[in-house]
């Protein structure tokens, strides 16, 4: 007779199922994952999974939305202590490596897998969605301040491209030998920033 299983056992093995497939699917791409490896791994029958999940592309749309969600939160967290602008900026900037280096294979699903993000995962379109607003919002608020004339958009996604290939340099592991990689976003960033300066602001006019 099999065993019923309670809501909790339900919830950790979808659980550990998550993390098992977050872990492939970062080494291995979604087409080096199997449904079948999945369930090797977990040491269950290959039909298990099936009850829990509708297939593949279900598993790596609930892994990825709940990695966004992290993320969304580790950058509210930060942007939350802020005091102004800039500072809000600095300590995102900073949230966002260190959840990157926390995290890699989070990290990965949710910005190195070519899969769509469509209506048929609406809690990966709203997670992801809120993960990115990060991108251009720290630009919108210094623009709304008066401390950098640029457009926001072009602004927040330069510094994303930059922090994100930072972090990919960081994870293939090409700057062993050179700076630390929060000194050469500290360094990107002031460079950004001083360059999008308003001329009141150079002139130490408007603060």
């Amino acid at each position: 007779m099999p065993r019923y299983l309670t809501e909790k056992d339900i919830a950790d093995f979808r659980a550990e199922l998550c993390r098992v497939a977050t872990e492939r699917f970062a080494r291995f791409g979604y087409e080096g994952v199997t449904m079948r490896q999945l369930a090797e791994a977990l040491g269950c029958s290959p039909k298990t999974p099936y009850r829990y999940f509708k297939d593949k592309a279900d598993i790596l749309a609930t892994v990825r939305a709940e990695a966004f969600s992290r993320f969304a939160d580790t950058l509210e967290a930060a942007a939350a202590k802020g005091e102004g602008p800039l500072d809000k900026a600095r300590l995102v900037g900073d949230a966002y490596l260190r959840f990157a280096a926390e995290h890699p294979h989070a990290y990965r699903i949710m910005f190195e897998i070519d899969q769509p993000i469509g209506d048929e995962h609406p809690d990966l379109m709203r997670e992801s969605r809120r993960a990115r607003t990060f991108v251009t919002q720290q630009a919108e608020d210094m623009v709304k301040a008066g401390m950098i004339d640029a457009d926001p958009q072009l602004f927040g996604w330069s510094m994303w491209a930059a922090a994100h290939g930072l972090v990919m340099l960081k994870q293939a592991g090409m700057l062993e030998h050179g700076p630390d990689i929060r000194t050469l976003a500290g360094f990107h960033g002031a460079l950004m920033f001083k360059g999008a300066l308003t001329p009141a602001t150079k002139t130490g006019k408007k603060r």
